[in-house]
């Protein structure tokens, strides 16, 4: 639930044919359309089922992915060249470099190497996700090096030890910087922009909430949210079409986390309310800013004069509006209630984390209470619906993954909701969504700020030096991970321990790592299992036919450019009859009607069918047949049940 600032850089994956392009051409990204999309094609050349195109637009299309990759190529050139590579020092750099080594100046550090610093600009290469073309360079220049974004430099760190540095070893010298800088308008001193004491206080409050009891809590929410999603997928899927996928996993996680922060039903799979367009009004505008050079937002009067400021002002007293609502009724509830507070309270009507924090006694005030939940509305719902996102597009390139991920959960679920105990079960669902997390990290970059003069590696660095730690590069290193871009979730044991950054020694962070870690990492695990296992036992999919290519963008997450748009079909499997229980049969002896001396019932899908040994007595042969009979009427209503709770979804 972390975010990041990003640069407006929009491309997709290089595929020249330099060395650097053929590492980053396995990528399972195939090139984007004109406008970078990340969609699903069928009819372009670059479309995963090979057809050409058949016409004049889809040849536009095809021109424009040329072009695109002609420019990924002149980045790949420029590389090689050493565009970016340090120049050769001016006659007064030399000067300063020898009164530095002569000790005449302090900040030169004696046996430490200056870090390499790649020169030259990249925005002429637009277009691409920015950190796209910080992979290309770390395949150059290595684990850190210094990168200008106009009059902006920032080290770009790839290295698993630096990075360990910096997020645990020594966290407290490095602050959220420019991140909070972004983020002040809507999260306020949340738990993610904030530092220092206020960081330290808030997270003390806030983690004791996400208690064992509570994530088994919402479980159930996980399922009820899923299954509404299913129900409109089954609606798309009787009137045959094509369903836009990554806005349904945002409004899908928005209910999760509306119910699980401050029990608001948002409702937004099913409905639109204003709520709902004020927090992705919000949204948007965190992404803008995220990617912005020129923070014009920080002129006073540009609030005024500004239609979009003028929206998002708007947005943010709804919102607030809703949130202060939530707090007062809340915190009646909590005055009125009797329940002992204790380290897993939890109230069975409200389980949020919001009746939490004001039934624990947090004292704290209604604007800090609000910039809590707004930091955990945004970066709860917008990670989340991305993992899911890029889940389902690996899965749709992949359809033997699918078919054992389908496998495995029929096997634990059947056609039931999920429990807490499934959890466990689910280890190659959980892989698929590690495995997901590894391609497609989100954030792809997490950002610092050294609060003090500080070593990374063998190089110095001083205070207020803005950092990029590119988890993206460290996801895809091809020196640490095998065949680095092949979507393998069996690459860790199935019954291993889950990979986290301490197991892999911080080649990889999905949740960040050391103290400022994801605080909901479990919640977030358990969403998406839920949610991957529920739609996948109801549905196929497929990449839709005639939709542009899939690429990325970035805002707070990895994005899909124009939509995740995918073809959406029922499963057709045989039903699940359950075991006969045997208390049926004590039930027929209270009857007064003898059973025959043994009776071998078999089940198939279609039949029920008994050996009944000789028996002599007529009496006997008639009650055998009755008992057959009442067999078959039970095996026939309960196929009956079964059919109905295939057709209408009841069980996911």
């Amino acid at each position: 639930m972390t975010s990041h600032i990003s640069s407006a850089l929009q491309l997709p994956p290089l595929q020249s044919h330099t060395p650097f392009s053929t590492r980053h051409g396995l990528l399972p990204i195939p090139p984007p359309n004109r406008n970078g999309g990340l969609r699903f094609s069928a009819i372009t050349w670059a479309s995963s089922n090979g057809r050409a195109p058949n016409s004049a637009e889809d040849g536009v299309k095809e021109v424009k992915r040329i072009l695109e990759e002609k420019k990924r190529a002149e980045l790949a050139a420029r590389i090689a060249s050493g565009e970016f590579t340090a120049q050769q020092s001016s006659f007064l750099g030399q000067l300063r470099s020898l009164v530095s080594r002569l000790g005449i100046l302090g900040d030169a550090r004696d046996g430490f190497l200056a870090i390499p610093e790649a020169k030259g600009s990249i925005s002429a290469v637009g277009g691409q996700a920015f950190f796209l073309p910080l992979y290309e360079l770390f395949l150059t220049y290595g684990g850190i090096f210094r990168l200008k974004f106009g009059p902006k430099s920032f080290l770009i760190v790839s290295d698993p030890a630096i990075a360990k540095h910096i997020l645990r070893d020594n966290a407290k010298a490095y602050s959220k910087g420019i991140l909070a800088e972004i983020l002040d308008f809507v999260m306020g001193k949340g738990l993610i922009p904030a530092d220092g004491e206020i960081w330290r206080v808030r997270r003390r409050a806030i983690v004791p909430a996400l208690h064992q009891k509570y994530v088994a809590a919402m479980i159930g929410l996980f399922g009820q949210a899923t299954d509404r999603l299913c129900k409109k997928l089954d609606a798309a899927a009787s009137d045959g079409e094509d369903v836009e996928m990554e806005s349904l996993f945002s409004r899908l996680t928005l209910d999760v986390i509306g119910k699980a922060v401050f029990n608001y039903d948002f409702d937004s799979v099913t409905n639109d309310k204003g709520i709902v367009e004020a927090v992705y009004t919000v949204l948007r505008e965190s992404e803008r800013r995220s990617t912005s050079i020129i923070p014009v937002w920080n002129i006073p009067i540009w609030k005024d004069i500004s239609p979009r400021q003028r929206k998002v002002t708007a947005a943010l007293k709804l919102i607030n509006d809703v949130l202060n609502d939530l707090i007062a009724r809340c915190k009646r509830m909590v005055e009125e209630e009797e329940l002992q507070f204790h380290d897993e309270y939890m109230n069975e009507q409200d389980p949020s984390i919001l009746h939490f924090l004001l039934a624990s006694g947090d004292d704290v005030s209604s604007k800090q209470l609000r910039d809590d939940l707004m930091t955990l509305l945004i970066a709860g719902h917008e990670t989340s619906a991305a993992v899911l996102t890029w889940t389902f597009y690996l899965l749709s390139k992949e359809p033997s993954i699918m078919a054992k991920l389908q496998e495995e959960v029929d096997s634990v679920l059947g056609d039931r909701f999920p429990t807490i105990e499934d959890m466990k079960k689910l280890k190659y669902t959980t892989r698929v969504i590690n495995e997901s997390l590894r391609l497609y990290p989100q954030p792809p970059v997490l950002i610092r700020r050294s609060l003090d003069n500080d070593v990374l590696g063998k190089y110095p660095i001083k205070r207020g030096e803005d950092i990029f730690i590119s988890v993206w590069n460290l996801h895809h290193c091809p020196n640490h991970w095998i065949d680095v871009d092949k979507f393998n979730p069996e690459r860790w044991p199935l019954d291993g321990p889950n990979p986290n950054e301490v197991n892999q020694n911080f080649s990889y962070l999905p949740f960040g790592g050391g103290p400022r870690k994801c605080v909901g990492d479990m919640f977030a695990s358990f969403e998406n299992v839920v949610a991957v296992a529920m739609l996948v036992r109801r549905f196929n999919f497929q990449l839709a036919l005639g939709a542009p290519p899939v690429g990325m963008t970035t805002g707070a997450t990895i994005h899909t450019t124009e939509g995740l748009v995918m073809t959406v079909t029922r499963r057709t499997r045989p039903p699940i009859i359950p075991t006969l229980d045997n208390k049926l049969l004590e039930i027929q002896k209270t009857q007064q009607w003898t059973p025959p001396t043994e009776i071998k019932v078999c089940h198939n899908a279609n039949r029920i069918n008994s050996e009944v040994p000789p028996i002599p007595s007529i009496g006997r042969w008639f009650t055998s047949v009755a008992a057959l009979v009442i067999f078959w009427l039970i095996g026939l209503q309960q196929r009956r049940q079964d059919s109905v709770v295939g057709v209408s979804g009841l069980g996911s």
